[in-house]
C-alpha cells in the first residue's frame, strides 16, 4: 500500500464523483452537496486531473459518463459504503453476533456466573464464541493488550485509571474439611488453632498472588497460626474438594461452596474469624480500550446482572453453628 499516494487523494472528491455520477447534472450534483455551481465545476476538473480522464463529456441529454466513469462507478459505490461504515457508530445485535470474547475467571466464580450466563447467551446471542480461562497471571497486562476482554479475579491491591472496574462480590472465606474430620470434634476455636499445623493443606490456585489485596484465600503470615504444607495445588474446583473429603487435608475456600448440590455433600466448613479478615472481594475488570464496544458493555452488564442474582442467594442467615476457628 502506498500511503502517500492515498494521502495526497481527497475523500471528498470521491463523494463528489458518486454524486455527479448519479445526477449526471453539474447543477443538481451541487446542490446535493450544498455547494456553488462553481465549486462544482472546479471539482469536476479536479476529478478529472486526478484520473485522468474526461468522466464526462455533454450530449443533447446533458453529461454522459465515459467508459472509464463507468466502471469506476462500479467500485465506487461500495468503496464509499464501506467508508460510512468504517467512521459510523458500531451497532450490535446480539442475536446476530459472530465475535469472540476471552473472560479470564476463577473457577471458583465460575461455577456460579457460568452455567447462568452460557444459558442466557444461548437464548439472545448463540453465535458468540465464550473462551474462559481459569489459569491467568499478568491479568491487568492481558487485558491492555488485547489477549483478554473481561477479568474476574480477587480485589488487586491497585489498579489504573485505565480499567473499568466492578466490585461483583463477597464471598466469605471458611475452612473446608470432609465430614468427621478431627476439627470438627473440637470446642474450641483456639485448639483448633493449635491443631491446624498437623493437617496438609489442599491450596486453590490464585491469579496475580502477590499483587493482591488479602494475598490469597488462605489466612498466612498471621502471628498465631502455623499452617501445615501445602501437599495439593489446583485450580480444579472439583479436585480439590474430591482430595478434600477423601483425605484429612484443610482447603480454605469460599463458603457457598458448602451450599452447592454437586460439591456440599461429606464436606463440612468451620467459619474464619481472621485479623485481616474472613470476607473475600472479586472485581469485574475491563480496560478503556473496549469501553466503546456494545459487545463488550452487554456480556459485562449480563455478568454483573448474574452475580447480583447469585449474591441475592448468599446474602441469608448464616448457617453455622459452634465455635469459629479464629486465625
Amino acid at each position: 500500500m502506498d500511503v502517500r499516494q492515498l494521502a495526497r487523494i481527497d475523500l471528498n472528491l470521491l463523494v463528489a464523483l458518486q454524486v455527479l455520477i448519479e445526477e449526471c447534472n453539474v447543477s443538481k450534483a451541487a446542490e446535493r452537496l450544498f455547494i456553488t455551481q462553481s465549486a462544482m465545476s472546479k471539482t469536476l476538473l479536479r476529478l478529472r486531473e486526478l484520473f485522468k480522464d474526461p468522466l464526462f463529456t455533454r450530449s443533447s441529454h446533458g453529461m454522459v459518463p465515459t467508459p472509464h466513469a463507468v466502471e469506476i462507478q462500479k467500485k465506487l459505490t461500495l468503496l464509499l459504503q464501506d467508508v460510512q461504515a468504517l467512521v459510523a457508530s458500531p451497532e450490535f445485535d446480539p442475536a446476530t453476533f459472530t465475535g469472540e470474547l476471552k473472560l479470564a475467571i476463577p473457577e471458583i466464580v465460575g461455577l456460579a456466573i457460568l452455567p447462568k450466563l452460557m444459558e442466557r447467551l444461548q437464548q439472545e446471542s448463540p453465535h458468540l464464541k465464550v473462551i474462559t480461562i481459569t489459569r491467568v497471571e499478568h491479568q491487568l497486562e492481558k487485558l491492555s493488550n488485547g489477549d483478554l476482554d473481561l477479568a474476574v479475579h480477587m480485589k488487586h491491591k491497585k489498579y489504573g485509571t485505565e480499567f473499568i472496574l466492578d466490585p461483583i462480590t463477597s464471598l466469605q472465606r471458611v475452612l473446608l474439611v470432609r465430614k468427621g474430620h478431627p476439627l470438627c470434634a473440637l470446642t474450641s476455636s483456639e485448639e483448633a488453632v493449635k491443631q491446624l499445623s498437623s493437617y496438609q493443606q489442599v491450596r486453590w490456585y490464585v491469579s496475580d498472588v502477590n499483587d493482591l489485596e488479602t494475598g490469597s484465600l488462605i489466612p498466612e503470615n498471621q502471628t498465631n497460626i502455623n499452617l501445615g504444607k501445602v501437599v495439593f495445588e489446583t485450580s480444579h474446583l472439583f479436585s480439590a474438594i474430591e482430595v478434600v473429603k477423601r483425605t484429612n487435608c484443610l482447603l480454605f475456600g469460599p463458603r457457598f461452596i458448602t451450599r452447592h448440590p454437586q460439591l456440599s455433600d461429606g464436606l463440612a466448613a468451620i467459619p474464619i474469624k481472621s485479623d485481616k479478615g474472613e470476607i473475600i472481594h472479586y472485581m469485574l475488570a475491563m480496560h478503556r480500550r473496549v469501553e466503546g464496544s456494545p459487545m463488550h458493555q452487554w456480556v459485562r452488564t449480563k455478568i454483573i446482572d448474574i452475580i447480583a442474582g447469585v449474591n441475592e442467594k448468599e446474602v441469608s442467615d448464616n448457617p453455622y453453628s459452634g465455635y469459629h476457628l479464629r486465625v
